[in-house]
C-alpha cells in the first residue's frame, strides 16, 4: 500500500522540528507497523519496508506507531524521534524493565465488556496509562446487546474521571461499531486499543479496517478471553486513520505514573489539598477532608483503597525501575573505564 503524503501516515510539524536541517534533506522517515526481536516492519509515503536497528540497539527500544529517521542505503534506523504520547509498562516477570506498548497514539481505546470482565480497579489503571502518556481515554464497552442494561456499565465507567468518555456497543455489528469509533480515528489520528483477551479488540479491528483477523469467543463462566491477537500492529482505518491493535493484557503494571494517578483521582487529590495536615493518610487523622467526604457519602471509601494502592505500587515500581537505570548506568561507566584502561596499555 502506498500514501500520498507523510501527513497520510501522521506526520506532523511535531516531529519535522526534530530534524537537523541535513537529516531533513537526506534522510527519509518512516512509521513503525510492527516490532520483531531483531528488526522492525515501517511505512513510507513510497510503501513498506524491513528495517535493521542501530549498532548496539534493541528492538525494545522502539515502539508500533513510532517515527524513526533511516537511512535509505541500508534500510537501517538511524535514530527514534521523541513520540508526542508513549504508553509503557512495567515489562511482565520479575525483572524491573520498562516496555514500551505504543507511541504516539491520539486517543487510548480501553475495551472491557457488558459482563463479568468489567472491572473498576482495571480500569483505573488503563486510565492512569493513558494520563501519563498524555493520550485521550475511551472506554468501549462491548457485548452491549448482551446486557438488559449497558448504560448502567458506560454510567459507571464515566464516573471514575472527568476525563473519560465512555461507549456501549455491539462490536459484531461492524457498522454500529465503525459509525461509533469515527470521531477518534480519522485521518491524521492514531487509536490503540487495550484491554483484556477475548472483549473484541480483533473484532474492533476488523470493523475499521476491513481486516479479516480470526476472532475466539469467552468462557461464558467467568467471562474469561483467548488470546488472538499476539502482536501489536499498526494498519489504516477505512476512514483514513490509524489503528493500534494490542494482544489482551493480563496484568498491567504502572511505573513512573504519578501524575497519571492523580489525574484520574483529581477528586480525592483535591480533598486531599484540604486536610489539616499536610502529610495525612486519610486514615484516623484528625482534620481528614477525604474522610469527612467517605463518611457523609460523597466519596465510595473502595475509590480510596484504589487510590492508595495504585500509589504505592507505582512508588514501588518507579524505585524499582529507577535502581535498574542506576545498575547499568554504573556497569557502563565501569566497562568504558576497562576499555579506556585497555586502549592506554596498548599504546605503550
Amino acid at each position: 500500500m502506498t500514501h500520498s503524503s507523510l501527513s497520510d501516515l501522521g506526520w506532523s510539524a511535531r516531529f519535522l522540528a526534530q530534524l537537523s536541517l541535513k537529516e531533513a534533506e537526506t534522510l527519509p522517515v518512516a512509521r513503525i507497523t510492527t516490532v520483531a526481536r531483531d528488526r522492525l516492519s515501517a511505512l513510507t509515503p513510497e510503501g513498506s519496508l524491513t528495517l535493521t536497528l542501530p549498532p548496539g540497539s534493541s528492538s525494545g527500544a522502539f515502539a508500533t506507531g513510532d517515527w524513526v529517521v533511516i537511512d535509505p542505503t541500508i534500510n537501517r534506523v538511524v535514530r527514534r524521534l521523541s513520540p508526542t504520547t508513549e504508553l509503557s509498562r512495567r515489562a511482565a516477570g520479575t525483572g524491573a524493565d520498562r516496555q514500551l506498548i505504543a507511541a504516539n497514539v491520539d486517543t487510548l481505546g480501553i475495551v472491557t465488556s457488558c459482563n463479568a470482565d468489567f472491572n473498576l480497579p482495571r480500569l483505573e489503571r488503563y486510565l492512569a496509562l493513558a494520563a501519563t502518556a498524555g493520550a485521550l481515554p475511551l472506554v468501549i464497552l462491548t457485548k452491549a446487546d448482551l446486557t438488559d442494561d449497558p448504560e448502567s456499565y458506560r454510567r459507571q465507567a464515566e464516573r471514575l474521571s472527568p476525563m473519560v468518555t465512555a461507549i456501549a456497543l455491539d462490536a459484531t455489528d461492524e457498522t454500529e461499531t465503525a459509525e461509533a469509533l469515527a470521531p477518534w480515528c480519522r485521518a491524521g489520528q492514531t487509536l490503540a486499543l487495550l484491554g483484556s483477551s477475548g472483549v473484541g479488540k480483533s473484532t474492533i479491528a476488523n470493523a475499521l479496517t476491513g481486516g479479516t483477523i480470526a476472532t475466539q469467543g469467552i468462557r461464558e463462566d467467568d467471562a474469561k478471553g483467548r488470546h488472538t491477537t499476539t502482536a501489536r500492529g499498526l494498519a489504516q482505518t477505512k476512514l483514513g486513520g490509524w489503528l493500534i491493535d494490542t494482544p489482551g493484557m493480563r496484568a498491567l503494571r504502572l511505573t513512573d505514573a504519578s501524575e497519571g494517578i492523580e489525574a484520574v483521582f483529581s477528586d480525592l487529590a483535591a480533598l486531599a489539598a484540604d486536610c489539616r495536615f499536610s502529610d495525612c493518610k486519610h486514615e484516623t487523622e484528625p482534620g481528614c477532608a477525604v474522610q469527612a467526604a467517605i463518611a457523609s457519602g460523597e466519596i465510595d471509601p473502595a475509590r480510596l483503597t484504589r487510590w492508595r494502592k495504585l500509589e504505592r505500587e507505582d512508588a514501588r515500581n518507579s524505585a524499582t525501575l529507577s535502581e535498574a537505570r542506576a545498575r547499568d548506568k554504573a556497569f557502563g561507566k565501569m566497562v568504558r573505564s576497562i576499555a579506556k584502561d585497555k586502549r592506554g596499555r596498548m599504546r605503550r
